[in-house]
């Protein structure tokens, strides 16, 4: 069975014009039109990170088929990306029309300093009142006006207790060892891979200095002979099935696949590790925003938000919704880090786009080298 777990510790964070949607439903079976603000049926596209709402899987609850049931006038074409640059490129190129998406804090920071979000009618999200304040006035987001939070999380490293040495874990220097070479993941990509070298350098995460991402980009040049795979998605299979033993990921995601191998751990590097918290937002391309925002508040219900939580294994920013998680998982340091631990967490915050433009030239650098 998935382990579930819930967040009872808060922190506080300091489109233009669209193709037709062209990609296929995940979602169960329904019939709509999607033309039309709400008049009558409608289909709302969304375009959600993989393995990220409760399905019906082992139990749990079947999040769309439970919207549809409530709401039968709206059908929900579900599909997924891997990262938040990937689904940026979808909906900056106009390769997609889509109504709701999840991205993380700094993505959703870019895409509002480009125009990218409409602005939510928190009329039509009378649950957001559920929402906590500490996840509220966030840097990304400060004025409370494109965004509502889904999930947090943290980032940290997952291994194979049966292949590695208990004496080499400890910090982000595992990625390097070159004892594990061939069965280390690293992730596919350039935020998240970017960041762990500025930790293991000891740079701030947040860094515009050329100098340090040119340090960055060597580091990961350096770790690159070790790397099996640059991964997503694909981590699950590969650590569940023991064909890589090493990787980093997000906490959450480590949870669903312990629960398939019980000899993966997890830690969180004394270096410093990334905290996060995704949101759901409107892209400027959207077709029903009503419909959209009847969803977002759908999945902000406690009810809903606590057994959707129990699956995907992240944490609520609702207090409400704690009741509806399973307590077994309170007591997890992975779940559930200490404040010593949280200290540790650093943000990710909006770069400038010349940043972002030589980091993304860096990374091609590192994986074409």
């Amino acid at each position: 069975m998935k382990k579930m777990f819930a967040l009872i510790v808060c922190f506080v964070l300091a489109l233009t014009g669209c193709a037709q949607f062209a990609t296929n439903p995940t979602s169960s079976e329904g019939s709509a039109s999607g033309s039309g603000e709400n008049t009558g049926d409608v289909t709302i596209n969304v375009y959600n990170w993989g393995q990220y709402i409760a399905s019906g899987d082992d139990g749990s609850i079947d999040v769309i088929a439970e919207f549809e049931k409530e709401y039968p006038n709206i059908h929900v074409n579900y599909t997924t990306y891997d990262s938040n640059e990937t689904m940026y490129s979808k909906l900056k190129t106009g390769g997609i029309s889509v109504d709701v998406i999840i991205p993380s804090d700094y993505m959703i920071a870019r895409m509002i300093n480009e125009d990218m979000l409409l602005p939510l009618n928190f009329d039509n999200i009378p649950n957001y009142q559920y929402i906590d304040e500490a996840y509220k006035n966030t840097t990304y987001d400060p004025e409370n006006r494109y965004s509502i939070p889904y999930t947090w999380g943290t980032v940290g490293i997952i291994y194979n207790t049966k292949y590695v040495d208990e004496a080499d874990i400890g910090g982000w220097e595992l990625l390097w060892n070159q004892k594990y070479a061939g069965k280390i993941l690293m992730f596919g990509n350039s935020r998240d891979a970017f960041g762990i070298a500025e930790e293991l350098l000891g740079f701030d995460i947040n860094t515009t200095d050329d100098q340090e991402l040119q340090a960055a980009a060597e580091k990961l040049k350096e770790q690159k002979p070790l790397v099996q795979q640059y991964v997503m998605d694909e981590i699950f299979d590969l650590m569940e099935n023991e064909e890589a033993w090493i990787a980093p990921y997000y906490a959450g995601d480590f949870l669903t696949m312990a629960a398939e191998n019980e000899d993966l751990a997890f830690y969180h590097p004394s270096q410093g590790f990334n905290l996060f918290i995704d949101a759901m937002c409107i892209p400027s391309c959207c077709q029903n925003k009503e419909a959209a925002e009847t969803f977002i508040d759908f999945l902000c219900r406690p009810d809903i938000a606590g057994g959707n939580m129990n699956w995907i294994c992240y944490g609520t920013p609702e207090t409400e919704a704690r009741q509806y998680i399973d307590e077994e998982m309170t007591a997890s340091e992975v779940a559930y880090p200490d404040e010593e631990t949280l200290s540790k967490g650093s943000i990710f915050l909006f770069l400038p786009q010349e940043t972002n433009q030589r980091m993304e030239e860096l990374w091609l650098q590192v994986k074409t080298n």
